[in-house]
Order: structure tokens, then C-alpha cells, then sequence
């Protein structure tokens, strides 16, 4: 039965890994964001991984092995649980899909109003209500979260309008 895992790649080398897993019949998927950004002086749009390095992947491991896609070219390893790769509830990763480039993930450039370690609720976007706190500005002004996902703290990077104080 195909299922869910998340994938940790090799620094900017998510294209590589898809291309390869996509010759191995491996669905992928990695949320992309469209950020402004200023380019050689130029202010300009460009299209970013939400979760740079992470990558869904959707599969029967019955039919593909862990250890084939674990050694695909741009791949590091499956984020685990133990020994064995967690499955994805995939209600989740449906949630980013309609989400992505919608006019709600268009990141503004703005000052961030917020401080390092600052409890915050998010307003919109797929983590609706989820509670979050405050970590850093990254330089493409979003704003980065430890966030309670998948069941342990990750950080994720969200734009300043999904983001209430608490």
C-alpha cells in the first residue's frame, strides 16, 4: 500500500533527487513558495522550497524498497521514527497542496514584529491554529517557527501574515 514518507536531501540537490526518483516510478513532492527577493540589485519573484532540503515522497515500500529510494542520487535519508521511516498522515501533505501559491503565501517584505522566543497562534494558511514560537528572521524576511509537526518540533518557515501573537 503507497504511502507518505518525508525525505531528507542533500544540500540543493532536491531537482537531482526528483528527477531520479521519478525514474524509479517514486511520486515527489516539495512545497514551493514564490518570495520576493533582491537579485544582482534587482528586486525580484522567485520561487523557493517551503522546507529547503525536505522532499515527500509517496511509494509502496513493498514494490520500492527503503534502502533503493534511501540511495537515489540528491537523496541523504528518510526522516525516522526508530529504526523505520514514519509514515505521513496525508491529510497533511493534501493541506499543502492546495495551499501552495495562493495569494496567502505570498511573502511581503516587511520589518518582523516579533521577538526570539515570543508564543504565537497561526492565523492562516495550512497550519491554521496550530501554536508556534518565534525563532529568526531568515533573509528572505519569513519568518522561522518550531512548530509541533509530525509529532516532534521541527522548524519551518512561514510568511508573517499567517502569524498572531498569542
Amino acid at each position: 500500500m503507497k504511502q507518505w514518507f518525508l525525505l531528507y536531501c542533500k544540500r540543493s540537490e532536491q531537482e537531482r533527487a526528483v528527477l531520479n526518483l521519478d525514474r524509479q516510478g517514486v511520486e515527489c513532492y516539495y512545497p514551493q513558495v514564490m518570495i520576493n527577493k533582491v537579485v544582482r540589485g534587482k528586486r525580484v519573484q522567485v520561487e523557493e522550497p517551503l522546507f529547503p532540503s525536505y522532499m515527500f515522497v509517496y511509494f509502496d515500500p513493498e514494490e520500492i524498497s527503503y534502502t533503493t529510494v534511501r540511495s537515489t542520487r540528491g537523496v541523504a535519508d528518510f526522516i525516522r521514527q526508530g529504526r523505520m521511516p514514519r509514515p505521513i498522515r496525508p491529510e497533511l501533505l493534501y493541506g499543502l497542496m492546495l495551499n501552495e501559491n495562493t495569494p496567502e503565501q505570498q511573502v511581503k517584505l516587511s520589518t518582523l514584529p516579533f521577538v526570539k522566543g515570543e508564543k504565537l497562534v497561526l492565523e492562516s494558511g495550512q497550519f491554521k491554529g496550530i501554536e508556534a514560537i518565534y525563532q529568526e528572521p531568515d533573509g528572505e524576511k519569513r519568518s522561522f517557527m518550531l512548530i509541533n509537526l509530525l509529532g516532534k518540533q521541527v522548524t519551518v518557515s512561514l510568511d508573517n501574515k499567517e502569524i498572531a501573537k498569542k
